[in-house]
C-alpha cells in the first residue's frame, strides 16, 4: 500500500516537463485512480520512458477539434492532470495494464518537440488553494456537498454509512471535490472547468451548484464509475477504496 501523500506529491527534481496522454471524454483528477490499458507504439515507448523515470503521465483531454497545421496534433484543453503510476502489469505482445493515480492538476504552457512519437509539454501545477476567508465556513460547505451528493446516490445503507464516516473523518475537501466530480457521469466542459478551478472553495460551491441543478442523472454508469463498481451491484461505495495492490 502507497501513503496517499506519497502518491500526490511530485518528485523533488520535477523539471515541469511531463509527457501526455491524450485521450477522448476523460478527464482525471487528484486522488482519482484510472486503469488504463496501453497498446499503441507510441504510448507503450511513453510508457517505458515513464516507468525507466519518474513514473508520471499527464492525462489531457481532446477537445475535438482539428489541427490547425496538417502536421500538427490534435487540440487538447489546456488543463491536464498530472498522475503517477502505481501498478503495472506487462501482459506481452506489447500491451500493458497499468493504474494511473492523479496527483496534480496543471496548466499547459506549451509543448515540446523532443523527438519522441508522443507528446510532451511543458506545464505549471496548480496546487489546491485554501483560501483562510473561507476557513470558517469549510466544514459547512464539506456538508452541504455531501448532502448534495447524497440526493442523487442510491440511498442504501452502506452508501449512507460512508458519507457519514466521510463526514467524520479527516479527508479534506479538495480531495472530496475532485473524487466526486470525476466518479460522477457530468458532461466533459463540466469537468474541465472543475479541474482548472485551484480553489478548493471555489470548486466545492461550483460542484454543489452542478449537483443541486440536476446536471447528473445515475442512470447509468459512467466509464470512470465503472471502475469503481465492487462485485455486489447493489452495494456503491464512496469514496472508492484507495487500493493501491
Amino acid at each position: 500500500m502507497h501513503n496517499l501523500d506519497d502518491i500526490t506529491n511530485l518528485p523533488d527534481d520535477f523539471d515541469s516537463r511531463v509527457c501526455l496522454f491524450p485521450l477522448p471524454e476523460l478527464v482525471l483528477f487528484p486522488h482519482a485512480m484510472q486503469p488504463l490499458h496501453v497498446f499503441e507504439p507510441r504510448y507503450t515507448e511513453m510508457l517505458a520512458e515513464s516507468l525507466a523515470s519518474d513514473r508520471l503521465i499527464a492525462m489531457a483531454t481532446l477537445t475535438g477539434g482539428i489541427a490547425a497545421m496538417p502536421n500538427q496534433s490534435p487540440p487538447i484543453a489546456s488543463t491536464v492532470c498530472i498522475g503517477r503510476i502505481v501498478s503495472h502489469a506487462d501482459l506481452g505482445d506489447d500491451r500493458h495494464n497499468i493504474l494511473l493515480v492523479g496527483a496534480k492538476r496543471a496548466k499547459v504552457v506549451s509543448e515540446l518537440d523532443a523527438g519522441r512519437t508522443f507528446r510532451i509539454a511543458e506545464v505549471d501545477v496548480n496546487d489546491d488553494i485554501y483560501p483562510p476567508i473561507g476557513a470558517e465556513h469549510r466544514l459547512d460547505l464539506k456538508r452541504s456537498l455531501l448532502d448534495a451528493f447524497a440526493e442523487i446516490i442510491p440511498a442504501s445503507q452502506s452508501v449512507q454509512q460512508n458519507l457519514h464516516e466521510l463526514m467524520a473523518g479527516q479527508m479534506g475537501l479538495g480531495p472530496i471535490t475532485d473524487i466526486i466530480a470525476y466518479t460522477l457521469p457530468f458532461e466533459v466542459e463540466a469537468k474541465l472547468q472543475l479541474l482548472a478551478e485551484p480553489d478548493v472553495d471555489a470548486r466545492a460551491r461550483s460542484l454543489v451548484r452542478l449537483l443541486r441543478k440536476g446536471a447528473v442523472k445515475l442512470h447509468s454508469l459512467s466509464h470512470e464509475e465503472q471502475s469503481f463498481k465492487n462485485d455486489d451491484p447493489n452495494d456503491e461505495k464512496f469514496p472508492p477504496k484507495f487500493s493501491l495492490n
